[in-house]
């Protein structure tokens, strides 16, 4: 999830900010698609039934993430360069990150996905159904 959030948001923030404006094509409706589709897992993650690490995770990551970009910018904009120096297809998420993180994007999607953590019925198991009939 925390991969989908910052490498695949980043990545459909940057397309959508560079050629949804210049022009309408197949490339709008892929990008278009994957905004869906994060949104969807998204959704699913912080409303299904799914383990609590699966929405802790990305919110803690979110979250610090966001602290360090309000204590010191700069340093938060260097962990960027790690992410894009890892390949060179990853220039375009690297500004897509930085500015869902300066506008606080991150933030919003962090408190979001930390908030199902709070529920006790997330860290209850599942009941389970044995049949007393069986001999």
């Amino acid at each position: 999830m925390t991969a989908v959030l910052l490498l695949g948001g980043g990545w459909a923030v940057q397309q959508a900010a560079s050629k949804l404006v210049a022009e309408s094509g197949p490339d709008t409706w892929t990008t278009l698609g994957v905004m869906a589709g994060i949104g969807l897992l998204f959704g699913l993650v912080a409303a299904g039934r799914v383990s609590p690490v699966a929405t802790f995770i990305p919110s803690m990551v979110l979250l610090s993430w966001n602290v360090v970009y309000v204590l010191d910018a700069k340093r938060a904009d260097s962990l960027l360069s790690d992410v894009v120096s890892f390949h060179e297809g990853l220039v375009p998420v690297g500004q897509g990150m930085a500015l869902l993180l300066a506008n606080g994007v991150y933030a919003l999607l962090g408190v979001a996905l930390f908030i199902p953590i709070l529920m006790p019925s997330r860290w209850s198991g599942r009941e389970r159904h044995e049949d007393d009939d069986y001999a």
